[in-house]
């Protein structure tokens, strides 16, 4: 079955004809909503900048280290599985290694897509790609918020997110002796994790609180799953001796080469540290996040519209079919506001779904019980996501713990003393004049690390404003916009630019 797929693909490009769909992203909100689009007829192009299809949640340890239980650092790995065996054995045409960087209105019709993305040939060569289609489905998930504080760039401090990757695709701890600190859900599972490997965790530092989940019952009793999960996590904590600190947070860092200890504080309920409170903890290493954060370049660049989200970051405004406000969009998972692996299948499926019955022409596809349980399950999963939210939403108070010298922006070198000198002396009030002012985002991060702190001393407050629109949503080498350029189109005279049209690098 897969040979006649992979055939049916092959002549499906030869002929230069766009795809009904291309989704980008292969976490689980890419996988679901390709497969389901697969297997109802639709012609589906999935591009991804891993080797391996997973995302960031189902990601793998590389082929070299021989692992011979991958499953054992996941949850949830069986319905991963099942997406992969139906992703290998239908028509979805995988492109691996592929950096999506801008989604424009094909000039072939105003019905079509032009994603544009670059890979990398055997030789290392970097060549752009260009995959038209139909409908786009945005699946391009999370990346995570980082809040500075004194020694923040010392070698040993990760994030958090980045110890758990370090832990599932190298199979390596990021030190003997690991504190983990942040806000929200994934310390618990970073923690129990680290320390089921081997790893000592004197402490999870989290700068919230739990309590404020007993506020919502009706939610958490409507996601047993959930606080399964959570009792899971702590069972294993509790088993390895870690210490819970809560209302808490890391607000200096201390080591000459590299961690030694650091310093926690108590917060107040604006998360600013309570004089008195600071105590020295013992550490080789940091694993520190305060939560996650949509990845939303390639929507904003296509206008599409976004909402705050009770955390403080912005998510896309989506309707009951997963669609955009713009036509011939649609989104599922985080872009739509950060809800876990499970909300993630839901509503890439719905997603599928919805765009198999547009472009088919089959309404009926959504009066089936499958669409009303999709539904039901969306429901109860992105209210948990917003009670979580709302529960590890940063206070304005953290910009206390920045001293003058301390590097907001790492890779110009911009410190919060400078930020502020351009905010107080010059009179900047967002982060676009700080930016032009100091540099601060400019970097080759282009403010994705630095930008919620810039955002957040330019204007005072400690929630940074709505994202900008972006021509660009990854840096991309000029010879490469040079050669998209001076592509040949696919229907120009019947010819066929096979590495700017079909995907497949030379």
């Amino acid at each position: 079955m897969r040979d006649s797929a992979s055939e049916a693909a092959r002549l499906h490009r030869a002929h230069g004809e766009p795809y009904d769909l291309a989704v980008i992203g292969a976490g689980p909100a890419g996988l679901a909503g390709a497969v389901v689009a697969a297997e109802l007829g639709l012609s589906v192009a999935l591009l991804d900048s891993a080797p391996q299809p997973g995302g960031q949640y189902y990601r793998h340890p590389e082929p070299a280290l021989g692992a011979t239980r991958p499953e054992a650092l996941h949850h949830d790995w069986s319905a991963f599985a099942d997406l992969r065996r139906r992703l290998d054995a239908g028509s979805v045409e995988q492109l691996a290694r592929h950096h999506v960087w801008t989604v424009v209105r094909d000039d072939g019709g105003e019905d079509l897509w032009a994603v544009h993305a670059v890979t990398e040939t055997d030789e290392g060569e970097e060549r752009p790609v260009r995959v038209r289609a139909r409908t786009v489905l945005l699946a391009t998930g999370t990346y995570e918020r980082h809040l500075p504080f004194p020694g923040w760039t010392l070698p040993g401090v990760v994030a958090a997110g980045g110890a758990q990757a370090m832990l599932k695709s190298g199979l390596v701890l990021p030190g003997s002796r690991v504190v983990v600190a942040g806000s929200g859900p994934l310390l618990l599972a970073v923690a129990a994790s680290l320390a089921s490997a081997g790893a000592r965790v004197p402490a999870v530092v989290e700068a919230s609180g739990y309590l404020a989940y007993a506020r919502s019952p009706r939610t958490l009793l409507a996601n047993p799953h959930k606080l399964l999960e959570g009792a899971a996590h702590g069972a294993a904590l509790l088993r390895h001796r870690v210490r819970p600190l809560v209302r808490s947070a890391v607000t200096r860092v201390h080591g000459t080469d590299r961690v030694e200890a650091v310093t926690v504080s108590r917060l107040d309920r604006d998360w600013r540290p309570l004089p008195g409170t600071d105590r020295r903890v013992a550490c080789d290493a940091l694993a520190v996040g305060h939560g996650l954060v949509p990845q939303l370049e390639l929507a904003t660049g296509l206008g599409c519209a976004t909402r705050r989200t009770p955390d403080g970051t912005h998510a896309l405004v989506l309707n009951a079919l997963q669609g955009t406000s713009v036509p011939g969009v649609h989104a599922a998972g985080e872009a739509g506001g950060v809800g876990g692996a499970q909300l993630a299948c839901a509503e890439g499926e719905m997603a599928g779904l919805a765009i198999a019955a547009r472009l088919l022409g089959r309404p009926a596809l959504l009066g089936g019980p499958r669409v009303r349980e999709l539904r039901r399950r969306r429901r109860r999963l992105r209210a948990f996501a917003d009670v979580m939210a709302h529960a590890h939403a940063p206070g304005e108070g953290w910009t206390r713990w920045l001293d003058d010298a301390t590097d907001v922006c790492r890779c110009e070198e911009v410190t919060a003393g400078s930020v502020r000198e351009a905010v107080d002396d010059y009179g900047a009030r967002d982060a676009r004049t700080v930016k032009l002012l100091t540099r601060a985002g400019m970097g080759w991060c282009q403010g994705r690390v630095c930008g919620t702190a810039v955002a957040c001393l330019a204007a005072g407050t400690g929630q940074p404003p709505s994202p900008e629109r972006r021509p660009l949503s990854v840096p991309v080498p000029l010879g490469v916009l040079a050669a998209v350029d001076a592509e040949p189109r696919a229907d120009d005279a019947g010819t066929q630019h096979p590495r700017a049209e079909d995907g497949t690098p030379g």
